[in-house]
């Protein structure tokens, strides 16, 4: 299938009033909103209104898809918002929502989805409306949190795949220019999860999208790791099997986690710097002596062994990373571990196997192989050379939460290898313009019980200080030259921002790892240091 966006830019899929055509007199920036949607037009698109937005106010989404879970959105600035609904294809559509900010700073910002949604994410444009760029978000092609929209339509998985993001990127950038009667100084990109593969998928296959991307726990490796998702339903059984790990086991399994792992950084605090040391022995936790609470069966020991191992296929070739130990209580066994089907499944039901009828526990290992040959539209986004990126003065910041309980934290890791591999750089080469940091005690895309106040997110955020907020990072890193080192992540008292700092860590960027060696106050950052294992090529030890 054709890259529909691409023909429709090259067709002119914008007619745009600018100050240069001479718009109808607009004196005023809430006049000028409001006769946006009557001084653009975007071929395919019906419902276009424009409206404009005061600070301080609040927007509701009566219409909005309940899955979503986004009902209304507080603003806090003055905005224009123009909306549309843009076909993408005969079949398939996408919302678009523009945010254009009174105060505007010249830059443009994309935001990303996440899970197999289908949902706007508001409080993300509100964020980067905020801080002055001209924000743009999709639906991605369909409404709400279920996959059945790809049933029996391909059009509507090429919109989840890439094409909403870039065509919703392409016109909110022409609408940025027509409404401030300039194209924006420099182009961003913000998002996590689904949203970190999105960026990721930017990068691969439209380099010139971005000057700078933000990408959080990236769900690349898609087809794989929906594989890995959806294998744990088979492997755990449902609530009850002999195979089934109680959820009131998990608590305990996660302190014997960190009883064995968590003096590995040099510090017992709760948080795992380095996961990917940890080699956790389940045996420890195996019932004796007629013993039957607070312990596990051979059965789920055996379980529980699976869930900390790489995924293979039949033939013994990785599949998907295990889930890394530290993860067991921010939200695994919650969303993987209840004996009932996590949403990845429908990837299977509506796209690989496209029968609503198909049933979860049957999943098999020839699946995992079928859906990585399908990779519809290349939703896998795995490619290692970024050199186009690169070349055209490109920064990539990626970070992962080490405690992330829905993607596991060893992939982001294996992908930074990989692009080395296939750029044939070295990390030293690979810094020039992209970074990797690992956030310990961070769950998936925020929370968890370490310093995960990174600024990936407005209510992930801490402060405006680029060392401290990684989108003001990315914009130093593009505009003034200066690359991040480290993220610095903040902790709060009780996990609680009203209740103040309790302290702030430095990350460090891959393949360094955080110690504490023994000296000084473990709650002052620079007590901690970034340690490689073994020294970079050309590096003394």
């Amino acid at each position: 299938m054709p890259l529909l966006s691409a023909s429709i830019v090259a067709a002119g899929f914008l007619a745009l009033c600018t100050h240069a055509t001479k718009c109808p007199n607009s004196p005023g920036f809430r006049d000028q909103c409001l006769s946006l949607a009557n001084n653009v037009v975007i071929n395919g698109a019906s419902s276009l209104s424009s409206e404009f937005v005061e600070a301080n106010s609040t927007l509701f989404f009566p219409d909005a898809d309940p899955s979503c879970g986004r009902t209304s959105q507080a603003v806090s600035v003055n905005l224009c918002r123009l909306t549309a609904q843009v076909a993408t294809s005969s079949r398939s559509s996408i919302r678009l929502e523009v945010w254009l900010p009174e105060q505007w700073t010249g830059r443009f910002l994309s935001t990303g989805n996440g899970g197999l949604g289908g949902c706007v994410q508001y409080e993300d444009i509100e964020y980067a409306a905020s801080l002055g760029f001209a924000t743009v978000g999709t639906n991605n092609g369909h409404d709400g949190m279920s996959g059945q929209a790809f049933l029996h339509n391909p059009d509507i998985i090429e919109d989840f795949a890439y094409r909403a993001l870039h065509t919703g990127v392409v016109l909110g950038k022409d609408i940025s220019r027509a409404f401030y009667g300039k194209a924006h100084s420099k182009s961003y990109y913000l998002g996590c999860s689904t949203g970190g593969r999105q960026g990721f998928k930017e990068v691969q296959t439209f380099p010139e999208d971005f000057d700078g991307v933000v990408a959080g726990a990236p769900a690349f490796a898609f087809n794989n790791l929906t594989s890995w998702s959806c294998h744990f339903l088979p492997l755990t059984g449902p609530s009850g099997s002999a195979s089934f790990i109680p959820l009131d086991m998990w608590p305990i399994i996660h302190q014997e986690v960190l009883n064995q792992c968590d003096a590995l950084d040099g510090l017992v605090d709760g948080i795992l710097e380095a996961p990917d040391l940890c080699n956790f022995d389940a045996t420890t936790l195996v019932c004796v002596g007629g013993q039957t609470q607070g312990c596990l069966t051979q059965k789920q020991a055996e379980t529980l062994r699976s869930i900390f191992s790489p995924l293979l296929d039949e033939e013994g070739s990785l599949v998907y990373p295990r889930l890394q130990p530290g993860a067991e209580l921010t939200g695994a066994p919650q969303t993987y571990f209840t004996g009932q089907p996590f949403g990845a499944a429908d990837w299977f039901r509506y796209v690989i196997f496209n029968d609503s009828a198909w049933d979860p526990f049957s999943l098999i290992p020839d699946d995992y192989v079928l859906s990585s040959h399908l990779n519809p539209f290349d939703i896998e986004t795995w490619k290692g050379d970024l050199s186009a990126f690169k070349q055209r003065g490109g920064k990539l910041l990626h970070y992962h939460g080490l405690a992330d309980g829905t993607i596991s934290s060893d992939n982001s890791p294996r992908y930074y290898e990989h692009a080395a591999q296939e750029m044939g750089l070295t990390p030293q080469g690979l810094d020039e313009f992209y970074r990797l940091f690992r956030i310990s005690g961070m769950g998936h895309c925020g929370g968890g019980p370490g310093a995960h106040a990174i600024g990936n997110q407005k209510g992930n955020s801490a402060s405006l200080d680029p060392d401290e907020n990684v989108l003001m990072a990315i914009v130093r890193w593009v505009e003034e030259g200066i690359a991040p080192d480290r993220v610095i992540g903040t902790a709060y008292v009780n996990g609680t921002a009203s209740a103040g700092v309790d302290y702030k860590r430095a990350h460090c960027r891959w393949p360094y790892r955080n110690v504490y060696p023994g000296i000084g106050d473990p709650k002052d950052l620079n007590s901690w240091h970034c340690v490689l294992d073994k020294p970079l090529s050309g590096q003394a030890a």
